[in-house]
């Protein structure tokens, strides 16, 4: 497959880091203190406390984040790694992304550098063609997922903002976390809502991921801190991708919470316009 960037034809990039894997296939936590309201423990109120996940962590400033994306077509099923850090203040992440080994025997992949930022995933390491200097740029509101499953990563505050349309929220239980105690709720979060209550630096992303889902109802587990801090999240998507639906379940991990995390996008004569291959 060839894409070309910077056209919505060419979500079919989305290709490229996930469905293409599928395609060519077949918890740190740590006891930190920090800010953030504690949770409400009401009867009832376990909704509230979910929705409110996404403006704790913007008040708790940054953390580190290791993230997993499992995928599951035509009996196949492979997991993309990643592990870096994420300014929530600036909406702005930088991880390290580790693509499956190849069944075939062929070359292993060269890790990818991700950028997340509001309106745009930056990659380095991805796609044939690509010159090893140069970064490829890709607009995550011309993505039909929303890049919520293309680059292998679902942004961590955008995983957080989907939980503000949380319904049917169970508590679970509290349990420990490499060391954290947090308390384990269970939802369904809706992508189609989430586009219209999302906050606004993430609302066209994810209006985008609602036409790219075959289904808008997205079940959760969440695991929030007593501060009410989201140490980790699980979501379980249905993405459509070349007529077939492929299951994908994304796990984000937060942890170090405070510690500075430094994220430089890259200038614009750094980015590659060419066509990318896979």
């Amino acid at each position: 497959m060839v894409a070309r960037q910077h056209r919505r034809g060419g979500a079919a990039f989305a290709a490229m880091a996930v469905a293409g894997v599928v395609a060519t296939a077949g918890g740190c936590a740590g006891g930190d203190g920090g800010g953030g309201a504690p949770a409400d423990e009401r009867p009832g109120r376990e909704a509230d406390v979910v929705r409110k996940a996404a403006d704790v962590l913007l008040a708790a400033g940054s953390s580190k984040a290791s993230t997993s994306m499992e995928m599951a077509a035509g009996g196949t099923r492979v997991t993309i790694r990643g592990e870096g850090g994420y300014d929530f203040g600036r909406r702005m992440g930088k991880l390290r992304v580790v693509l499956p080994e190849d069944p075939s025997g062929a070359d292993e992949h060269r890790p990818i550098t991700e950028l997340l930022s509001p309106d745009a995933l930056y990659m380095k390491n991805r796609g044939a063609g690509v010159p090893d200097d140069k970064w490829v740029r890709i607009d995550s509101t011309a993505l039909d997922d929303g890049n919520l499953v293309t680059g292998g990563v679902t942004d961590p505050l955008t995983a957080a903002e989907l939980l503000r349309t949380a319904t049917d929220v169970t508590f679970v239980a509290e349990q420990d976390l490499a060391g954290t105690r947090v308390r384990h709720y269970r939802g369904v979060a809706d992508i189609v809502r989430a586009g219209r209550q999302a906050s606004p630096y993430a609302r066209a992303a994810l209006t985008s991921a609602a036409k790219g889902f075959a289904k808008a109802a997205v079940p959760f587990d969440a695991y929030l801190d007593d501060a009410g801090r989201l140490r980790k999240v699980r979501h379980r998507f249905s993405y459509v991708n070349q007529g077939r639906t492929v299951e994908v379940a994304s796990t984000t991990l937060l942890y170090a919470f405070g510690e500075p995390v430094t994220v430089t996008l890259p200038p614009s004569g750094d980015i590659y316009e060419g066509e990318i291959g896979t």
